[in-house]
Order: structure tokens, then C-alpha cells, then sequence
């Protein structure tokens, strides 16, 4: 056996034992959903359900109101993508395209706000929002993605307008193409996949976001998923089996999502930051 596959075979063992550490929680959980109470209890442990039946699934969706709370995740979730892909790929165009006085000190404020954690600002913004009257509605979560769509969603698409030859805007600009349609035309059509990572991050953030909806929403008929799942963890001592149901309905559409976009994500992330 040569030195060269002696070092790929410990190089997968070690990454299959990775996968399996990280696969292991999100295999308890589902495999959880589909046994009763007294079978998560037992020891030792039942590895795989005996039978795959949907009992705690419609337990759950009979006990909150899944299907009004999906609705209002996606009031939320399209137009927060819709704003974030248009405002982050439009300012990173800027950046790694454009010229104007400041341009770097500009853009090293925006990266220096990842360093800022939203808690600190979170009373600020709620006292201004409060102002506005437009607490418990969906506004406050949807209105800042129109704003720049995120400092590192601009870090992100601006590292992969830096691959792209600006050769290809000066021949638009020698046809008489102007900056929205270079952007349109040009810009959107090349950097799709890492468009689609930023569509990605902002999906499952807003999916799994529970503080900025809890601060925002009172009324509970406006609920997303998240929120009415911590209602199912505090009524009425809800059985771990339900829980796992839920905690299951809650993590597989963001599964399914990234599923998709995994094309996309893997070139995005791999071309992102290799100047060309």
C-alpha cells in the first residue's frame, strides 16, 4: 500500500467520523419523532423505529396552528429575500465596480458592524420602531433586508464581482450600456450562484430567527413557525416525542432548501474570493 493511499484512507475515515458526529443529532431528532413517549425512554435505546407512522406528526399540527404560522413565515421570508438579493448584490456592484471618494473607508464600516452584536442595538431599534408604530407587524423584519441586505452578504457577492474581468463592463460601456444595465444585464446573469448562497444564508436566518420575531410580534395569530413551536415547548408539559415532531417540522424545510441550492452553494463558496 503507497504512502499517497494510506493518507486518503485515514483522510475519509476521519472525515466519515466527522459526518456521522454532525449527522447524529439530526438522526436522534427524527428518529425520535416516530416513537411514543415510553419508547424514547427505554435503554437501551431503540436505534430505529419499528414502525414509521405519523401519529406525533398530527398530534402536533392539531395542537398549534402549523399551517397559519407557515403562511406568516413566508410573509416574512419572500420579501426579505426579495429585499436582500436586490439591495446586497446592487451595493456589492458598487464597491467592486464603481468609484467614488471614501470607497474603501465605506466599505470597511460595513464589515466593521459584523462586529456589532444585534443585541446591543436591539433596544434602539425596537424604541424606534415603537415610534413608527409598527410593532407587531411584519414591517420591522422586512424593511432592513431594502436597506444593503447585510454587511456580510456584501462582503460575500463583492469578493465574487472581484473574479469577474471588468473587461466585460468596458465593452458594455463602449456599446453604450449604462451602470443599471451593465448591473441587469451583465452582473446578475454571473454572479447567480453566489446570489443564491446569500438566498440560502438569508432563508435559514429568518427561518430560525426567534428573538427579532419575539420582540416584534405580540399577536398570535401573526406567529411564525418558530414562535408557535416555543408555544407547543411550553403548553401543558407537551410529551418529548411531540417535541421531536415538531423540532423536526421546524429543521426540515431548511433541509429541503439547501438541498436545492447545493450546486449552487458549493461554486459559490469555492469561486468566492479567487481574484481572476
Amino acid at each position: 500500500m503507497t504512502y499517497r493511499l494510506r493518507g486518503r484512507i485515514v483522510t475519509y475515515f476521519f472525515l466519515t467520523l466527522l459526518a456521522i458526529i454532525v449527522f447524529f443529532p439530526m438522526y436522534w431528532i427524527v428518529r425520535s419523532s416516530f416513537l411514543s413517549l415510553v419508547e424514547i425512554l427505554e435503554f437501551p435505546p431503540i436505534w430505529i423505529p419499528h414502525t414509521f407512522g405519523l401519529e406525533n406528526y398530527t398530534e402536533v399540527m392539531e395542537r398549534i396552528n402549523f399551517a397559519q404560522y407557515f403562511i406568516n413565515t413566508l410573509m416574512i421570508i419572500v420579501p426579505v429575500m426579495i429585499g436582500v438579493a436586490l439591495t446586497s448584490s446592487l451595493t456589492a456592484y458598487g464597491f467592486a465596480r464603481l468609484e467614488f471618494p471614501l470607497k474603501d473607508f465605506w466599505f470597511t464600516l460595513i464589515i466593521m458592524t459584523i462586529l456589532l452584536p444585534s443585541i446591543v442595538t436591539l433596544v434602539p431599534t425596537y424604541i424606534g420602531w415603537s415610534k413608527l408604530q409598527l410593532t407587531n407587524s411584519y414591517w420591522p423584519l422586512i424593511i432592513p433586508a431594502f436597506f444593503g441586505g447585510g454587511a456580510f452578504n456584501i462582503f460575500l457577492l463583492r469578493q465574487f464581482l472581484m473574479t469577474i474581468p471588468k473587461e466585460l463592463d468596458e465593452s458594455a460601456v463602449i456599446d453604450g450600456a449604462g451602470y443599471f444595465a451593465i448591473y441587469f444585464k451583465i452582473i446578475i446573469p454571473l454572479i447567480k450562484p453566489a446570489i443564491v448562497v446569500v438566498l440560502l444564508f438569508t432563508f435559514v436566518g429568518v427561518w430560525n430567527d426567534f428573538l427579532g420575531q419575539l420582540v416584534y410580534l405580540n399577536d398570535s395569530n401573526k406567529y411564525t413557525v418558530s414562535l408557535g413551536l416555543s408555544t407547543l415547548r411550553g403548553a401543558n408539559n407537551t410529551p418529548m416525542n411531540l417535541l421531536m415532531a415538531g423540532t423536526t417540522i421546524m429543521v426540515m424545510p431548511a433541509v429541503v432548501v439547501f438541498l436545492i441550492g447545493q450546486r449552487y452553494f458549493i461554486e459559490g463558496i469555492a469561486t468566492t474570493g479567487i481574484k481572476g
